[in-house]
């Protein structure tokens, strides 16, 4: 049989930002814990290159087991073919010893430490130089690692990204300060500056610190202005309005928005203008405006509909899917009070996720056990509380409300 890549697990491998060694070094830590540290055989990043080339098309069933567990998904739909029809149906792992009531906090502080490592590895961030002369290739590389960036925070949330965030920004902006540049290198610095202020802004959200994610929105605004890069400071003037939002500032949200919706972005670009709109539904429907919470939804969805799908969108747009569009209005009914609307635009927002985005999974389902329980519907919020697994997101926010949902179910 001619070998044949293994494209499946190199695009998952990709989502999650593994590289090889990244990889075998998690396997080992998932089989240590499900059949004990002392075996012997070991998983490296040759088994790895072996496995994505095509060169081993069905591994251990050890390896199977912590690939499953990894990837939240069977081995078959990683690209693994099975020898023959038995061994598709792996046998069961030896059960694992009871956790102590400490491990889930141990557990969830090793795969924040262990997916920062693996991220700031994949992104190789210590190559970009920090003196001598400064070219454009070397800022569009860092775009690049900026984009990963973001397409890390939607697999498995920000919190463990912040550390990667913050210390690729102490990084570039040492490069912009010691570094000789052009007029044209100088503005796509700073716009790539700003864009990473942006993805640290956010990470900053998930690990429950609003202060730094208020300065990190700022100064992403003002380097994208020294950057004269419209889009840049349309996305930080939409962070900085759903950040007053949710500090309870909303008329300061709302003229934020409106205000965005001003600039030439928001006028020619449908992303911009159904992302601007749908914070501005949700501002006014916070400060009791419902008509003109209904114009901007129905404007956010015109919008969103008048999107080329063949043009390509900024990496950090991408969650700006029709899943997003309906949790965005599910989150405006709820702030005008229409609490069974907004269940069911949020049931539908899950129902048109990706499966790679986790943390907005995490994120609607816990959105959708708040309204099911605002309601008296306890029944449902159990079910749909006890379903929620936040192991691989990293985001104190979520974990902090999901916590308030089991602390009020436990009292009801």
């Amino acid at each position: 049989m001619d070998r044949q890549r293994n494209t499946q697990l190199e695009a998952a491998m990709a989502e999650y930002g593994f590289t090889h060694q990244g990889l075998a070094d998690e396997i080992n830590r998932i089989t240590g814990r499900i059949f004990g540290e002392a075996h012997p055989r070991k998983c490296t990043d040759r088994h790895v290159r072996r496995w994505v080339s095509g060169e081993v098309r069905w591994p251990w069933t050890r390896y199977l087991h912590a690939l499953e567990q990894l990837f939240d998904r069977p081995a078959q739909a990683l690209g693994f073919l099975p020898r023959g029809r038995n061994s598709a149906n792996l046998p069961a792992p030896p059960r694992s010893p009871a956790p102590t009531k400490e491990a889930p906090v141990r557990r969830r502080r090793f795969i924040t430490a262990t997916a920062a490592t693996t991220v700031a590895l994949a992104l190789n961030i210590d190559e970009t130089p920090v003196n001598g002369r400064l070219s454009m290739s070397d800022v569009e590389r860092a775009r690049g690692r900026i984009d990963r960036l973001d397409a890390h925070f939607s697999a498995i949330g920000g919190e463990p990204l912040l550390t990667v965030a913050t210390a690729y920004l102490g990084r570039l902006t040492t490069a912009a300060d010691r570094c000789t540049y052009g007029p044209r290198v100088e503005q796509a610095l700073h716009t790539a500056i700003a864009s990473l202020c942006s993805s640290a802004g956010w990470a900053a959200d998930d690990a429950g610190d609003l202060d730094a994610a208020h300065q990190w929105r700022t100064t992403a605004l003002q380097r994208a202005i020294l950057g004269a890069n419209h889009r840049a400071q349309a996305r930080a003037w939409s962070d900085l309005a759903i950040h007053a939002c949710r500090g309870g500032h909303h008329r300061e949200a709302l003229r934020i928005s409106q205000t965005a919706l001003t600039s030439r972005e928001a006028r020619q670009d449908p992303r911009y203008a159904a992302l601007l709109q749908s914070r501005l539904a949700i501002s006014h429907a916070h400060v009791g405006d419902r008509p003109a919470a209904a114009r901007a939804l129905l404007a956010a969805q015109a919008a969103h509909d008048r999107i080329d799908p063949a043009e390509p969108a900024p990496r950090w747009l991408n969650f700006l899917t029709a899943a997003e569009i309906s949790g965005l209005t599910a989150i405006t009914h709820q702030a005008m009070g229409h609490l069974a609307d907004a269940e069911t635009a949020t049931t539908q927002a899950l129902t048109l996720l990706e499966p790679g985005l986790r943390r907005s999974h995490a994120y609607y389902s816990v959105q959708l056990a708040e309204l099911q329980l605002a309601q008296g519907n306890t029944t449902d919020a159990r079910t749909t509380a006890a379903a929620i697994d936040t192991t691989h997101v990293g985001s104190r926010a979520i974990t902090g409300r999901l916590a308030t949902v089991h602390h009020t179910l436990t009292a009801a």
